[in-house]
């Protein structure tokens, strides 16, 4: 029976007792210990059931590998499901529930399916719920949804009271693993004077070292990792931070990690968690290894663990996961679970070894001490209840299982070996070679992950890169650290003792030639229950690829992700296929290492700032002034200006009718504003638009369309040259972001040599159209800029002071009028906005909204992104050949453009439309065409794209795609409407007002 030690335990604090609940029961922990510890302080072996069969299971590590004690934690609005006792870090009045069982631990009725489990192989949904044919709705379906997933969802009604942050950090060397091997790395790199950020997923510095009983530099390990911590601290080069776990690595040196800051310390005001967003020029790995398991029969009931497990919490926290232990290995890291027991007075019963020639020095110390080593033999299976194991029976290692002694324990101490933790090497690129040694995937120097600049961008070091000895593992952190810094290692490595250990000899299932009875009981993913046999069956089913393996079995797909189960179940279907275990392979390592809470990854993006409601720096004045407003992306822009007793409609009208005859303002501040700078400029923006850019006049405007490599419109503005390697490229509300990431993938993707560099400054600047026949005028009243035709004409722009404040002048218009638009620094929007309501009182200025604007450019046939275009549309079918250029050689999506169907004759062409009786057609409607399709639908002939009444021309006008419109001028058609009716519309241009552009002449 496990239970807690009398003495010891380095990390609890014996001095503060800790309450918790444990399914209801009350119980008791110390300040130090892990929930899984204090459990089995308190004599709770059997900490949860397994997936499928419902088995009883314990906990079998000591660390984030857990695939049994699953828990959920907390209650209410703090609820969290499938928790790992062995991360989960113990609190005064925590509560806790198990999982995976009704109606409770102890009596599970899902334990039936153990007793059907030769009815349930692997793969066998696949096979069994294809019929009858009629129970998959009414029966399968509602089982598979009752029996799916681990743990309960926390409540629907719940709300997450806490906070969560981001944290974005650029260092020169990021180090993942703060055991001896990251520290000596640190060190090492600090010393050359590169930024250091060493991160480490546990509370505490060193890893397995005090546990092991290493000594460093002549020093007890504890005493060395104190020392080196505090040299550390010191250094104002270098950031240490604990309870930060490296959950994955990317391309150009981005990683993220995640960090518990609360979690051990709820309601203290702080953020639970943080996700750091981390740029390393380099990164260094030492995260350690892995021990693995043995496959056994009965090797999954509790009181089974690794052996690193059962040290560490002897010596952790001074608890006996038992009082009679078997230790069953291949190597002779194992013997020390063996010397710690011993240490402390725990019997150990027997150290059952695979290895014919037995083990080295540590071996023998045991034998020394009189502790019974029995060489050359296995477990054949292992016997108990649910509460845990009772005892072991031992067979020759090679033969079958033949039973020749049973050995009385309550804890069996198992060791298969260690595998390096090669999932951040392997996130990022970095190949794997197999170690025949250590029967091991280890990383491979030769092929590391590699930044741009071709050099290694990740360094594996010491158990991480296959260094299972201390000394070997400092020699080589000491020296990956300055490499990583760029310099050399000043100095020599901590020094330790070197390792001295026999052989070990790889062990994938006891005994070697078990039957297939056994082979039935041996457990290979505990969580999912995925058995020896089970591997086999896939292999014999023709499932041969080590990832249709893992799907057919579920194989490494649980919570744990494969970290115990991976390396043996590769080497059973080795065996199964006669293959070598290199040429079965690995699955996929996929970040985050483990898992990580949705509301990290969220942030502060939840509630309000889910999508945060951007506002321009006239926001405040249209609350004020009556504006309705309308999303457009994340902006909240006026639809219009509505005064009392007027309808929006009445809004709309006065809006456009005093700007086409007089004065308008129109809020512009969101289009999207991007710079594009550099020798290699004005390449990129041709390859970017239709037309050509790159022969734009410092002081020029020109209106460019741009395209995705599909070859479709995606995008339009105008682009003005500020300087000979200088573009700011105008985009539309909605694409700023979008196409900002357009252009940032292309440069890094595919012209990455281009020295080019772009930067969306929308929210930099505020602009305002100033929109009339007496836009010049007010402009003038300001003063300060000249704004005379001669002085700048249409399609230039101009900058300077305007009323005080630097100003820059675009000479462009979207509604047909004469017009301006003026930027200035977004501090400045809200006194441009005032001025040019005082200097525009005059002239009867009037602010007007997208409502307005939508209408005044529809009467002019200019073309709406999002409205003419759908993701189909390409700009010859918008009557846009003179914006493509013929001159140019390429540009994105002109390839595209070439393929039969885009040039296509009978492709819909953009028209205007009239309905007969003027009234307004809707929007979306279909022109119909003769005849039926397939379906019993009308055919269509065209659709209507956008649609308005023209307060101007004083009847309704639409834009449309029709088939040959552009050679159907005059014909009339009729368009869907309704209630099943019908509008008959006549084709027209698509320009309504002033064709001549007389009126933004002027």
């Amino acid at each position: 029976m496990s239970k807690r030690l009398s003495t010891g335990g380095r990390l609890i604090d014996r001095d503060t007792s800790l309450r918790f609940t444990f399914n209801g029961t009350h119980l008791r922990g110390h300040q130090g210990d892990t929930l899984a510890s204090a459990l089995l302080a308190n004599g709770r072996t059997l900490m949860g059931r397994s997936f499928k069969y419902h088995r009883p299971r314990g906990v079998v590590t000591s660390g984030a590998e857990e695939p049994n004690a699953l828990f959920g934690l907390g209650k209410g609005d703090r609820f969290e499901p499938n928790q790992r006792a062995t991360t989960a870090e113990l609190f005064d009045g925590a509560t806790t529930e198990t999982q995976n069982h009704w109606p409770s631990l102890e009596t599970d009725v899902g334990a039936v399916n153990a007793s059907l489990s030769r009815f349930l192989p692997a793969g066998f949904y696949y096979k069994t719920f294809l019929w009858p044919r009629s129970f998959w709705k009414h029966v399968y379906e509602p089982f598979i949804r009752r029996s799916a997933g681990l743990g309960k969802a926390p409540d629907k009604d719940a709300r997450d009271p806490d906070d969560y942050e981001h944290f974005h950090i650029h260092t020169d060397v990021l180090i993942v693993g703060g055991g001896v091997a990251g520290l000596a790395a640190a060190k090492s790199a600090a010393a050359t004077g590169a930024e250091v950020l060493l991160v480490e997923q546990t509370s505490h510095w060193g890893g397995r070292a005090p546990v092991d009983g290493a000594e460093i530099d002549g020093m007890p390990a504890d005493a060395w990792i104190e020392k080196t911590v505090a040299e550390l601290e010191a250094m104002e080069n270098v950031r240490l931070r604990t309870r930060v776990m490296g959950s994955g690595i990317y391309d150009h040196g981005y990683a993220l990690a995640y960090e518990r800051i609360a979690d051990h310390a709820p309601e203290g005001g702080r953020p639970r968690h943080r996700l750091w967003r981390i740029r390393a020029r380099r990164i260094v790995t030492a995260t350690g290894a892995i021990e693995r398991p043995i496959a056994f029969a009965g090797n999954d009931l509790p009181g089974i663990m690794l052996a690193s497990a059962v040290r560490d919490y002897v010596v952790n926290h001074a608890v006996a996961p038992g009082d009679r232990t078997v230790v069953v290995c291949n190597n002779d890291d194992a013997y020390r679970t063996a010397l710690v027991l011993d240490d402390v007075g725990l019997k150990v019963a027997a150290v059952v070894d695979a290895r014919p020639q037995g083990g080295g020095t540590l071996a023998q110390t045991v034998k020394d001490r009189g502790i019974r080593v029995l060489q050359g033999k296995a477990i054949a299976k292992a016997k108990g209840t649910k509460t845990g194991v009772t005892a072991v029976g031992i067979c020759e290692f090679t033969g079958t299982g033949d039973v020749t002694e049973t050995i009385a324990c309550d804890c069996v101490a198992m060791s298969g070996g260690w595998s390096p933790v090669v999932h951040l090497w392997s996130h990022a690129g970095g190949k794997l070679t197999w170690d025949e040694t250590e029967a091991q995937f280890r990383p491979d120097p030769d092929r590391a992950p590699r930044n741009e600049d071709g050099k290694a961008m990740v360094h594996a070091v010491g158990a991480a890169n296959g260094h299972f000895g201390t000394a070997e593992g400092l020699a080589d952190a000491w020296d990956a650290g300055a490499r990583a810094a760029g310099g050399t290692a000043s100095g020599a490595a901590p020094a330790a003792a070197a390792r001295d250990e026999a052989a070990m000899m790889p062990v994938w299932l006891m005994p070697a030639n078990a039957k297939i009875g056994l082979r039935r009981k041996a457990w290979l993913d505990f969580q999912n229950d995925v058995k020896v046999s089970d591997v086999a069956l896939a292999a014999q089913e023709g499932f041969t690829s080590v990832e249709h393996t893992k799907r057919y079995t579920t194989l490494g797909m649980a919570t744990d992700q494969g970290k115990l189960s991976n390396i043996n179940g590769l080497a059973i279907l080795a065996q199964a296929l006669d293959q070598e275990i290199p040429a079965v392979g690995t699955t996929t390592f996929r970040p985050p290492y483990t898992p990580i809470s949705l509301a990290a990854i969220a942030g502060e993006a939840r509630g309000d700032l889910f999508q945060p409601v951007r506002r321009t720096p006239m926001h405040q004045w249209h609350e004020e002034n009556g504006a309705v407003f309308e999303p457009v992306g994340h902006w909240r822009r006026p639809y219009c200006f509505r005064r009392d007793g007027e309808s929006t409609e009445e809004a709309v009208r006065r809006e456009i009718d005093r700007t086409r005859h007089g004065l308008g303002m129109l809020d512009a501040s969101t289009l999207g504003k991007i710079i594009v700078k550099g020798p290699d400029a004005g390449r990129f923006v041709d390859m970017l638009y239709t037309n050509m850019m790159s022969s734009l006049k410092v002081g020029a405007c020109r209106y460019g369309l741009m395209c995705s490599e599909n070859g479709f419109l995606m995008d339009d503005g105008v682009v003005a040259r500020l300087s000979d390697d200088t573009f700011l490229c105008h985009t539309t509300t909605g694409g700023a972001e979008r196409i900002h990431a357009h252009m940032e993938e292309w440069l890094q993707t595919e012209w990455w040599d281009w020295q080019v560099w772009t930067a969306n400054v929308t929210e930099q600047w505020a602009q305002v159209a100033v929109v009339g026949p007496h836009a010049r005028k007010v402009l003038e009243k300001l003063g300060g800029i000249d704004v005379s035709k001669e002085a700048l004409p249409f399609m230039r722009w101009t900058e300077g002071t305007l009323a005080g404040l630097p100003a820059r002048i675009f000479r462009i218009s979207f509604s047909g009028e004469l017009s301006f638009e003026v930027g200035v620094p977004a501090n400045r929007g809200r006194a441009l906005w005032d001025a040019l309501l005082e200097a525009g009182e005059e002239f009867g200025i009037t602010p007007y909204g997208t409502e307005a604007l939508h209408v005044m450019r529809a009467e002019k046939g200019f073309i709406m992104i999002g409205d003419e275009t759908d993701g189909t549309v390409i700009p010859q079918d918008l009557g846009l050949h003179w914006a493509i250029s013929k001159k140019k050689e390429d540009y994105i999506g002109k390839r595209a453009q070439a393929r039969s169907h885009m040039a296509d004759p009978d492709r819909w062409q953009l028209v205007g439309l009239e309905t007969t009786d003027g009234s307004v057609l809707d929007d979306g409607a279909y022109a119909i065409a003769d005849g039926t399709n397939a379906n019993g639908q009308r055919n269509t002939q065209g659709r209507v794209t956008s649609t308005y009444h023209s307060p101007t021309l004083g009847r309704g006008i639409a834009m449309g795609l029709v088939l040959h419109g552009t050679d159907r001028m005059g014909e009339e058609i009729d368009f869907t409407a309704e209630g099943g009716a019908t509008r008959r519309a006549r084709i027209v241009s698509p320009v309504f007002y002033d064709p001549e552009g007389e009126r933004q002449n002027v």
